[in-house]
């Protein structure tokens, strides 16, 4: 009976062990990113791309007040209520006295300077398929952003999704190991890669599961808004029957074909978008029309 029970202890603590390894938090080293040399000039399309002022901007931010990055927008979801934080470069509130290795964990492994997990609700599942280079440009960028020394709020989250370590579980579920769908003419490799990549458009776009992974089998199909207010629509063909010039210029000022007007996070979106090149604001409707059509479930009627 001794013997049995210091087996099982043995077991359990090499159980324990493994599962501390497998969800501990990788960060990138300098030596991941040796050579690497950003250009401010590139970094400011990689910023716009991405969208970092649509989470990190104050609320109603305008024109040149959408490049000071003091956060404090909430995001409720059904896990907790998640605050931007401040990411600006004032060194004590933001992020102005981290290295780029530090900024490059943070954005494509969630990983913070400390060591520990940041919750998803920061799509670096997405950014994890971004170019290091495309990282390092951002970086470039940021350097001559504006500080904010305005305090970080705290999130709202209960247990157990408080514990961090968990999210290291997480991330063994549901980061990606490539893109979603397949691209074999440039069109749709750039769109490809400002969708899935830089716009993490999924993160809206896609419903979830149980545990807040994204459902690919519903790649683009539309979800429920995490607010609890409607639906965020689908945008693959079964949904969305605009021309490609009717997409492309929505994408550059708002507006739909039936004279609607972008409106929420999506009006933020374009915003951003409006900063790209024609091309890619092109590469992105080539990304949307060769979806797989998958129609909305349990969309309101209308």
């Amino acid at each position: 009976m001794r013997r049995a029970l210091i087996g099982v202890l043995i077991l359990g603590g090499l159980g324990l062990a493994a599962g501390l390894w497998l969800t501990r938090a990788q960060a990138l080293t300098e030596g991941d990113l040796a050579g690497l040399t950003g250009d401010a000039t590139q970094g400011e399309m990689v910023f716009y791309a991405g969208g970092c002022a649509s989470c990190h901007a104050a609320k109603d931010a305008e024109g040149e007040a959408r490049l000071i990055l003091s956060g404090g927008i909430g995001f409720v979801s059904d896990f907790g209520t998640f605050r931007a934080p401040n990411i600006s470069m004032d060194p004590d509130q933001g992020i102005g006295a981290w290295t780029f290795a530090q900024f490059a964990s943070a954005v494509q492994r969630g990983v913070s300077p400390e060591g520990t997990h940041y919750y998803p609700v920061f799509p670096y599942s997405a950014y994890a398929l971004a170019q290091p280079q495309d990282i390092a440009d951002l970086w470039a960028f940021w350097q001559t952003l504006p500080a904010s020394d305005t305090e970080n709020l705290p999130h709202e989250v209960g247990f157990p999704f408080s514990i961090r370590r968990g999210v290291g579980l997480w991330k063994l579920l549901y980061m990606p190991d490539g893109f979603t769908m397949p691209a074999d003419t440039e069109p749709l490799i750039r769109g490809r890669y400002l969708v899935e990549a830089l716009g993490h458009c999924a993160e809206c776009h896609t419903p979830r599961d149980a545990l807040g992974g994204l459902d690919r089998s519903r790649w683009m199909a539309g979800a429920p808004n995490p607010s609890g207010l409607g639906r965020i629509p689908g945008i693959t063909p079964a949904t969305l029957d605009w021309s490609e010039t009717e997409i492309t210029q929505f994408l550059a000022d708002g507006f739909t074909p039936e004279f609607d007007v972008a409106a929420g996070q999506m009006a933020l979106a374009i915003l951003n978008l409006a900063h790209l090149p024609e091309s890619d604001r092109a590469a992105i409707t080539a990304y949307l029309k060769a979806l797989p059509a998958v129609e909305e479930q349990n969309a309101e009627p209308g």
